[in-house]
């Protein structure tokens, strides 16, 4: 299945494994690209309540594009 990120034309690139690491990413790739405040911390919320990495780096892909390691999701 092919999710579709809220914000396509923001990619984040991920060199990291811990997930806060990518969250943060995302959150200033957010801020760069101007999303509204309410947006970034809706975000934040999503992402940080997720029960596990996995799910944490799925929700990070549910709103932009993500590029960990060289490999786009």
């Amino acid at each position: 299945m092919v999710v579709h990120p809220r914000y396509p034309a923001i990619c984040v690139e991920s060199h990291s494994h811990n997930p806060l690491a990518l969250v943060a990413a995302v959150r200033e790739a957010m801020r760069l690209a101007h999303v509204e405040n309410s947006e970034i911390s809706r975000f934040s919320d999503q992402a940080l309540t997720a029960p596990e990495p996995r799910r944490v780096r799925e929700v990070c892909r549910s709103w932009v594009i993500v590029d960990e390691n060289g490999h786009l999701d």
